[in-house]
């Protein structure tokens, strides 16, 4: 299939993007570039010669648009999205333009494009919304969020994402553009921006800094290995029914401090300090996130009875230790991706590389 794929330059779009080549698809690669998406992402691809990138904003419809009738675009995924909570709760506003208006702009174009399309590539068309597990809202101790799942977003993040997906919904039901929706757990492995919890973690312990942890660390969330969610979309896009949703998690709960606490051992196992202390004895408790949502975990038996959904990364611990030595084995790409200008996060790079 030819597949465009916005946000293909960031974490889990330019995992997909490998696993779409690895099958032997066609992808337009479409990013616009900020802070967390980099080229770097998109280097040393398989079949590089059914690869394009292009630059953009997903709120240029035009342009959109006309990549879309110019490379005969069978598949549209949305990827892009801003998307780290502590970023909107300090500054809303590019959350609700591009997670809202830009799928505004996506969906118009989508559905010119669709509209065009006649015989079997009107019918093979699909528009693939990723959203998250945030939109639910919170869990108490018990219970798991699924498709059915009534939305109830608490962040700025989350509320404009939920703003986003129902209007695919919409264009679903009013317009008949065959949009699919899919909602994942936490996703963790190679590539991911160091803002977030996991590299943020590893890249602290190994410059000697404090490791913050929200609170008590007691908040919980599902970690699923961001292949397994790249598995997940394609499966979606192929098997899929257009109008439903399907949910992906990783059966992997884990308190906060918890996982902080698993880096830890695992450093102290592969790469200990000069000093001989153990790295959990930087962990500290720092205030917590305003409205920071206890818990998320994710019920995803109708992607595995209805798609034939599995997961390949079954442990969490065995998919954290191959996201440390991805790390451990990526110094320059994780000084490349952070002294880009506008990044505020900063390591000891001399130290981290010893």
């Amino acid at each position: 299939m030819k597949i465009f794929v916005t946000g293909a330059a960031g974490f889990i779009g330019s995992n997909f993007v490998e696993l779409a080549l690895e099958q032997g698809h066609f992808v337009v690669s479409y990013d616009a570039l900020t802070y967390a998406g980099n080229r770097e992402n998109l280097e040393d691809l398989p079949n590089e010669k059914n690869h394009v990138f292009v630059q953009g904003m997903i709120q240029d419809q035009e342009k959109v648009s006309k990549l879309l009738r110019e490379h005969q675009i069978d598949w549209l995924v949305n990827f892009a999205a801003e998307s780290h909570v502590d970023k909107s709760i300090s500054g809303p506003a590019p959350f609700v333009d591009t997670n809202v208006v830009g799928t505004f702009a996506l969906l118009s174009a989508a559905k010119t494009h669709y509209e065009s399309l006649s015989g079997s590539a009107k019918q093979n068309f699909r528009y693939l919304q990723i959203s998250t597990d945030e939109v639910y809202g919170t869990l108490g101790a018990t219970g798991k969020f699924s498709e059915t799942t009534a939305y109830q977003p608490n962040s700025p993040y989350s509320a404009s994402k939920a703003g986003g997906d129902l209007l695919v919904r919409a264009w679903f039901h009013t317009f008949n553009l065959p949009t699919i929706t899919t909602n994942c757990s936490n996703n963790y492995g190679p590539k991911q921006f160091p803002e977030k919890l996991i590299p943020h973690i590893i890249l602290c312990a190994l410059a000697g800094k404090t490791l913050p942890v929200y609170g008590k660390g007691e908040n919980i969330r599902d970690w699923i290995h961001v292949k397994d969610h790249a598995r997940g979309i394609l499966t979606a896009l192929e098997k899929g029914t257009p109008g439903e949703t399907y949910c992906f998690g990783g059966n992997s709960e884990r308190k906060n401090l918890n996982v902080v606490q698993a880096i830890c051992a695992e450093l102290d196992r592969v790469k200990p300090l000069a000093s001989g202390k153990k790295y959990d004895s930087l962990i500290q408790f720092v205030t917590d996130r305003p409205g920071h949502d206890f818990r998320y975990a994710i019920d995803d038996s109708k992607a595995q009875k209805e798609l034939g959904y599995s997961r390949q990364y079954t442990q969490f611990e065995d998919g954290l230790k191959d996201t440390i030595r991805w790390y451990l084995d990526h110094f320059d790409w994780c000084q490349k991706v952070t002294s880009k200008p506008g990044v505020k996060i900063q390591y000891d790079w001399k130290t981290l590389a010893k």
